[in-house]
């Protein structure tokens, strides 16, 4: 498979990939901000990072990895809805991850942070590419 083929294939993971990593670093960045500058605590610090990566996640997904085709404000008030009950769902994993791996088993918050974003980036792949961003035919 030629370099062209390959980067045709993977036209939307590679761009998710990066941005993943960019709302990971919001997320992580806000959480250790809110958590050990504010001394918010675990939770509304993992709440309001969430929230902030939320926010940066959509405008970088919307606009340059699924080029979203939305126009008109319905069908871009229905895209954003869809957005965040898709990464509220995927917000749950992240807070009961942290709540089981910090608050239950007492490991590295940071870690468990991470831990968390990996899966909950894998999960809103599969969400965008098939539900929020999904092309017309």
């Amino acid at each position: 498979m030629s370099r062209k083929e390959l980067l045709e294939k993977y036209k939307d993971i590679i761009p998710y990939l990066f941005f993943g990593v960019c709302t990971t670093a919001v997320n992580m960045i806000g959480y250790w901000t809110l958590a050990y500058l504010c001394d918010f605590g675990m939770m509304p610090s993992t709440v309001i990072a969430w929230l902030l990566a939320l926010i940066f996640a959509y405008v970088t997904n919307r606009k340059w990895v699924f080029k979203s085709e939305a126009k008109n404000p319905a069908e871009i008030v229905r895209e954003a809805f869809y957005f965040f009950i898709c990464r509220l769902s995927t917000g749950v994993v992240d807070w009961g991850s942290m709540l089981l791996f910090v608050g239950v088993f007492r490991l590295n918050d940071m870690f468990s942070k991470f831990a968390a974003n990996i899966i909950v980036i894998l999960l809103n792949y599969i969400a965008s590419k098939r539900i929020i961003f999904k092309k017309s035919k």
